[in-house]
């Protein structure tokens, strides 16, 4: 299973570089299913592999111009408080046993895995669904009539909630952060992704250190070989991506994320029941 492990890791650097986002749904369930850790600590360790993959994936978009650095930050400022509290403060106070109802326990883990789930089937329909492409023109020309100050102010809260929500799943929220980017600024598509991977790598690397002064043991000699081998992942991706088509790949990779977010959430499920 270890070995299925390290060469599905390839996978989450492959989405990073292919569509600049869905890395962080593959890691949680890598680390859990395959590699048997714990989804508390798994979580903690995908915030450190998705945000070293994504580090390399936004120099290289940044090399590129791919990048817009100030509406960048706009977004990852709020973005870095909701994950540094939520890691540092919230996950460590949070009981074991979350609530009982009669004989049905839902525990910590559970709950965590259980919203993961949840985030993998919201995720995998935001890829799934087909969405017109626009060109750049097109897109300021459909920008929204709100103020600059209105839409920065969006930006900002919505990094803040984003923000917390990588921190209590581990998971980096790409699927979000394109979206919003594109839609509240007008940041055409490509720009969006490798703006994306800057605000991924730097949240959930900020998110970790959270985790570092509650985490009594971490294994830094796996948590790197799983990053390297993902970055290889990223630039293999990145060399593809001209060679296959955007819209069919983001598709395909939804239905996939899909299943596997049913089957984790069965799983939850079947704990709770059991």
């Amino acid at each position: 299973m270890e070995i299925i492990g390290y060469l599905s890791s390839i996978l989450m650097g492959l989405s990073l570089g292919l569509i600049g986002g869905g890395g962080s749904i593959l890691t949680v369930p890598i680390l859990v299913y395959l590699f048997k850790i714990d989804p508390i600590l798994a979580t903690a360790y995908s915030l450190f592999i998705v945000g070293l993959t994504a580090l390399f994936g936004g120099v290289q978009a940044y090399l590129k111009g791919q990048v817009d650095l100030k509406r960048g930050l706009i977004f990852a400022g709020p973005s870095f408080l909701g994950v540094y509290m939520v890691r540092a403060f919230i996950m460590p106070a949070l009981p074991q046993e979350i609530f009982s109802l009669g004989g049905l326990i839902v525990t910590k883990p559970l709950l965590i895995m259980g919203a993961f789930a949840i985030l993998m089937v919201v995720a995998s329909y935001s890829m799934i669904k087909s969405q017109p492409v626009k060109n750049e023109q097109d897109e300021n020309q459909n920008k929204s009539k709100m103020t600059d100050m209105q839409k920065y102010m969006l930006i900002g809260l919505e990094g803040l909630v984003v923000g917390g929500i990588t921190g209590f799943v581990g998971a980096g929220g790409g699927f979000l952060i394109i979206p919003a980017l594109v839609l509240l600024t007008g940041m055409p598509m490509k720009l969006a992704v490798g703006t994306s991977l800057m605000i991924i790598s730097l949240k959930s690397l900020f998110g970790f250190i959270g985790d570092i002064q509650h985490q009594a043991v971490i294994d830094w000699f796996f948590l790197v070989q799983i990053a390297v081998i993902a970055v290889v992942g990223l630039f293999i991706g990145a060399r593809l991506k001209s060679m296959v088509s955007e819209k069919a790949l983001k598709k395909g990779f939804g239905y996939f994320v899909l299943v596997m977010g049913m089957f984790v959430l069965w799983d939850q499920v079947q704990k709770i029941l059991g």
